[in-house]
């Protein structure tokens, strides 16, 4: 039987990604959950696994096609018993769909109906090549926004045009019916540096961009306050020494990132204004009553913010497994989209590289996030002596608009408590 490995829906309002790697090859025999193509959207790069095992017979994509949601990847020959390829799906109507060059096929009337109700005719029986190259999202998204898909120039493949074509079409506008000033006058125009020497030049990937564009929309939205702090983790180190085996027994890694983040999550119950989000249009405080913890994971392709869930319902233990799994599901291009969402604050930890502080920029919609630097022996005065103590180094960063300095110092003040006392953390199972 010929059966076709399909796009599975891979989160909340993604429709479609863009094929990155072919994995498989024609003739090659596949296991079943192999990956066969890694697939990026505006979330993520991940890898799909097969949904069949057998002979591959027909790769129905290319590197740069975009494919939507339930798009056929590949076809499978296989030895089970079932409907036939060609059987599976109920194709529409011949005069509702149109062959697109630059993607898979577009219900023309539905949506030039939305589009263009006044030419409809015209579109689809004169003019078709004047439709713009985009998916149905991004038409979507035109029409939210109020852009005309006609004057916006297409970066994707084959001229195709993609959400971020669309937003920064309407951010152009936006900056052009503005006052000019420092704060909204466009960039610069760069210099040639190449006239004092050689250089290499490469585009932003995806996540780049999109880490590019969220953390510029965090700074120019959200006014910033960082507070510094330092926790005595001498007692937690030598907690996490003495049990990090039997972590690692169970396929994990008992990290100081684990504690922070089963920290985080009990203060957010006792401080529950960091636990929210901010809707300026509507004047309003989100308090959320669940406790998701987002962490900064460095990959060969930047910054992704893996999110850890129900945190307060997970012990040390569970956390350290969870963890060390999602940060590896990260680094190996298997993340999916829903894994990067939902998060409610961020701990961002570059201990284990260098540095004695920094400032971490809030990952909007959040209100805060904790930076932690490398942890170092200081001399502390205890008892009339001064003694070696591993210091860890903390910055709080938050939303002044709705949290001020005394509860960012109070909030502080939980964490580096909490973190002085392990053995508080341990009944936290």
């Amino acid at each position: 039987m010929i059966k076709e490995v399909r796009l599975p829906e891979v989160g909340e309002n993604i429709e479609s990604g863009e094929v990155v790697k072919v994995l498989v090859s024609v003739g090659e025999e596949i296991k079943l959950e192999q990956p066969v193509v890694e697939v990026e959207t505006d979330k993520a790069i991940f890898e799909v696994p097969s949904t069949e095992a057998g002979t591959v017979t027909e790769i129905i994509v290319k590197e740069g096609d975009e494919i939507k949601v339930n798009g056929v990847i590949i076809k499978v020959e296989t030895e089970g018993v079932g409907p036939k390829a060609e059987e599976s799906i109920e194709e529409p109507p011949e005069s509702e769909t149109r062959k697109s060059e630059t993607g898979p096929d577009v219900p023309i009337k539905e949506e030039t109906t939305r589009l263009f109700p006044e030419t409809e005719t015209k579109i689809e029986e004169t003019h078709p090549e004047k439709i713009p190259p985009a998916s149905p999202s991004v038409r979507r998204l035109a029409r939210e926004l109020g852009v005309d898909l006609q004057q916006v120039k297409g970066t994707g493949p084959g001229d195709r045009i993609i959400d971020e074509d669309v937003k920064a079409h309407a951010k152009s506008i936006i900056i052009s019916r503005q006052p000019t000033g420092p704060a909204l006058t466009a960039q610069r125009e760069m210099p040639d540096f190449s006239a004092w020497g050689e250089i290499e030049v490469k585009p932003f990937t995806k996540v780049r961009r999109i880490t590019a564009d969220t953390l510029s929309h965090s700074w120019n939205t959200v006014p910033h306050v960082t507070q510094f702090d330092k926790a005595d983790i001498t007692d937690l180190e030598e907690f996490r020494q003495k049990h990090k085996g039997r972590i690692e027994e169970a396929g994990g890694k008992l990290t100081l990132t684990a504690f922070l983040i089963k920290v985080a999550a009990t203060a957010l119950k006792v401080h529950p204004q960091f636990n929210a989000s901010i809707d300026m249009a509507k004047g309003e405080i989100i308090y959320k009553k669940y406790y998701n913890i987002g962490v900064a994971v460095d990959t060969d392709r930047g910054l992704l913010v893996p999110v850890i869930r129900d945190v307060d319902k997970k012990s040390v233990a569970e956390l350290a497994v969870e963890l060390t799994e999602i940060s590896k599901k990260a680094r190996d291009k298997k993340i999916t989209p829903d894994e990067l969402q939902g998060g409610n604050f961020t701990v961002s930890n570059l201990g284990g590289i260098a540095g004695t502080n920094f400032t971490p920029i809030v990952y909007w919609p959040q209100v805060a996030i904790l930076g932690v630097a490398r942890s170092s022996l200081e001399p502390v005065y205890i008892d009339g002596k001064f003694k070696p103590r591993l210091m860890m180094p903390l910055g709080l960063s938050y939303d002044h608009r709705i949290i001020d300095g005394a509860d960012g110092a109070r909030f502080m003040k939980w964490v580096v408590e909490a973190l002085e006392d392990p053995f508080l953390l341990a009944l936290e199972d």
